[in-house]
């Protein structure tokens, strides 16, 4: 046995300890420790049954990350979870904190299961690519049916102790210690006299329509194949002995390993932990926030405002007029609002957060106290150079001076101080309180310790930090602006927007392009048109036919016009039949003859300019590695996680073939197509990006 499993014995009940710390994940010492313990329990001599229990934080928490990718070593979990469900003696499983993923399946092998009610369980392989793998789509449903199960599956949502009762999943919800009140249970079994109740041995669950139900969960997954695989291990459990149930569900679960989707969600997985993880933080302390300010009430300002008071912090907002300043408390309550019908919050903290925690002011000298401050004005240089230079008058020292500018140079706004150190970029994506991506943007003379607070404020918000270094829209707007314009070429070229929009939604993006212009307000990329238009190179295909509609003061979703048409209280539209008039008008005054184009020749056109302009990005330093840029993309703009990245989604396909056909795009359009030095240079090489998130990590 090993020492990842504690063997004691009360009584007639032997009692096994799982010690993997932090979270007791499913190492290959912790299953072979459970099966050489359960061998112990059948051999000694008295014992009746067996206690299983985790130490520490958690039941178990699911597998062991460090084994992902490795060779599988025996035993193997779905024979360990046989192994305990076959013991002659009683089996009980005592759940305390998280049972996801095998660890919920261990407990499924038990014959009795006992949870605290702080408890969750789930089985979130889902969010990786794949099913369970270990037996859980084959028991779940014997206890708490199909469409149950199918629900907990599919999503990977994590369920409370007191909805795992209702479902059937756990037997009893008791408070205390769980060796205690699971050894209390257990006692209380044998005095009943209570039998084995292996859940193999229960009755399958009853039909339903399976390819129905199959079809709806790969329609929501929008095309994630693993949510919808499950559906069918789970009709093997219901159609099948459970024997060939186990069989099923293993030939799936290894159809998802060897697939493009597990990859790419195996990375996004991984690359989530490590993008905030920096060696030039190592050894840096952030500053302390307790405090901070926001300037500017409108949909932005009010989002970071409510983020950081449900996170504890005191916010004092910045408004320029009594009357803005009352509107801004009111978007902020709505959104607070919004928690507490969701039961995030209770009526007690809703009425302390918008009467004590937030302050509301037209007054910049409310700002002294504040450790950081974060201005979410008008996207104009101007006034965020007037607006920190008040800043720098009103501010403590060692307060830190934040712009969520989406697009503008961080170094020359802190040129607008006389503390240029501590000025960053917090580039918040809005609505700020929901999405979960912060672009941490360094300038030239922001301090370590800035940079930290930084990242640590991202984390105290629960967001996902990235970091980004100074240019024309960072990371991602930078990226955006140039797929975008992919996007646009090929209208010119003859692929209509609602064409486009419908091809990526197929590939996996949450929307289209044109769509989310729409959402986003087609005034902001008409004032970047403009704001560029001095500097632009003559060769440079800049379409300008969504101009005319903003100049009609039509700027999307907001005024009820732009790609598309929108009636009011409908989030979706129709397509706009002027945009056809005013595409047409440009292409006959460029002496354009429209072609067709494929679905797939429009994701492979839009892919190859994103992944072109993330190798400049990454080849510049404006990202540190490739997983930044994948990072940004999945929580700020909508990419298909099965795809871990546009960077990950190249390295998939083959760098080769994606600078290829940058290559040949590039004889139609030499200057919008020019081949990345880093994407020319990993290929001369035979290196991929993953490779560079390798260098990086060492």
């Amino acid at each position: 046995m090993t020492d990842k499993i504690a063997y004691t014995r009360h009584d007639d009940v032997a009692v096994l300890r799982i010690q993997n710390p932090p979270v007791n994940a499913l190492s290959q010492a912790v299953r072979q420790g459970l099966w050489d313990a359960m061998d112990r329990a059948e051999a000694d001599e008295g014992v009746r049954a067996v206690l299983i229990v985790g130490e520490g934080r958690a039941f178990i928490a699911g597998a062991d990350i460090t084994e992902f990718g490795k060779p599988p070593m025996e035993p193997n979990l779905p024979a360990l979870c046989t192994r305990i469900e076959a013991s002659p003696l009683l089996v009980v499983a005592s759940m305390h904190g998280v049972s996801l993923g095998g660890g919920l399946e261990i407990a499924l092998g038990a014959h009795y299961r006992i949870a605290q009610p702080s408890a969750r369980i789930g089985l979130p392989e889902v969010h990786l690519g794949l099913i369970p793998g270990a037996g859980g789509t084959q028991r779940l449903p014997r206890l708490a049916g199909v469409e149950k199960s199918l629900d907990m599956i599919t999503s990977g949502r994590q369920v409370k102790a007191a909805e795992a009762l209702d479902m059937g999943v756990v037997d009893r919800v008791a408070e205390g210690d769980p060796e205690a009140v699971g050894l209390s249970y257990v006692s209380e079994l044998l005095a009943e006299g209570a039998t084995r109740r292996p859940v193999s041995e229960l009755p399958a669950a009853p039909a339903i329509d399976w390819d129905a139900t199959y079809n709806a969960v790969l329609q929501k997954g929008r095309g994630q194949i693993s949510p919808a695989t499950a559906v069918r291990a789970v009709q093997a459990a219901s159609e099948l002995s459970f024997a060939e149930g186990m069989a099923k569900e293993r030939d799936l679960f290894m159809e998802l390993m060897g697939t493009d989707q597990r990859q790419g969600m195996i990375h996004a997985f991984f690359s989530e932990r490590a993008v905030g993880n920096l060696p030039e933080l190592k050894g840096v302390t952030p500053r302390d926030l307790k405090a901070i300010g926001v300037i500017g009430g409108g949909t932005m300002g009010a989002g970071i405002a409510t983020a950081a008071l449900l996170s504890g912090f005191d916010v004092v907002l910045i408004e320029m007029t009594v009357d803005a300043a009352e509107a801004a408390h009111g978007r902020i309550s709505g959104n607070l609002s919004g928690a507490l019908k969701r039961g995030k919050i209770s009526q007690e903290k809703f009425d302390t957060l918008t009467q004590k925690a937030l302050t509301v002011s037209t007054d910049y000298d409310s700002l002294k106290d504040v450790d950081l401050v974060v201005e979410a004005v008008f996207e104009n240089m101007d006034v965020k150079k007037e607006v920190f230079g008040k800043l720098d008058a009103v501010c403590k020292a060692g307060c830190i001076l934040a712009s969520n500018t989406s697009y503008l140079d961080v170094d020359e706004i802190a040129a607008a101080t006389s503390r240029p150190a501590d000025v960053i970029g917090l580039h918040f994506f809005s609505p700020a309180h929901i999405m979960k991506l912060l672009e941490v943007v360094v300038a030239e003379q922001t301090a370590p310790d800035v940079v930290a607070t930084g990242f640590a404020l991202g984390k105290a918000l629960g967001k996902i930090s990235v970091r980004a270094g100074v240019c024309d829209g960072f990371i991602g707007n930078r990226i955006l602006a140039t797929y975008r314009t992919a996007a646009d070429h090929m209208v010119l070229d003859g692929a209509s927007p609602y064409q486009i929009d419908k091809a990526l939604v197929d590939f996996g993006f949450a929307m289209g392009p044109f769509a989310v212009a729409d959402l986003a307000g087609l005034d902001i990329g008409w004032m970047t048109r403009k704001r560029k238009a001095p500097d632009r190179h003559p060769a440079e295909r800049v379409p300008t036919y969504i101009d005319r509609l903003c100049e009609e003061g039509h700027f999307g979703q907001k005024t009820g016009e732009g790609y598309y048409l929108y009636e009011a209280g409908k989030r979706a539209g129709v397509p706009n039949p002027k945009i056809s008039e005013l595409v047409a008008a440009e292409q006959a005054e460029l002496g354009i003859t429209p072609r067709p184009f494929t679905d797939e020749e429009i994701v492979r056109r839009y892919m190859c300019a994103m992944v072109n302009e993330a190798a400049k990005v990454v080849g510049e330093g404006i990202a540190r590695r490739p997983l930044d840029v994948d990072m940004t993309l999945l929580f700020g703009y909508g990419f298909p996680r099965y795809w871990g990245g546009p960077m990950k989604w190249a390295d998939i396909v083959g760098l080769d073939t994606v600078l290829a056909d940058i290559e040949a795009y590039a004889s139609e359009d030499a200057w919008f197509w020019q081949p990345a030095p880093l994407l020319k240079k990993l290929v001369a090489d035979g290196r991929t990006f993953d490779d560079l998130n390798k260098d990086a990590a060492k």
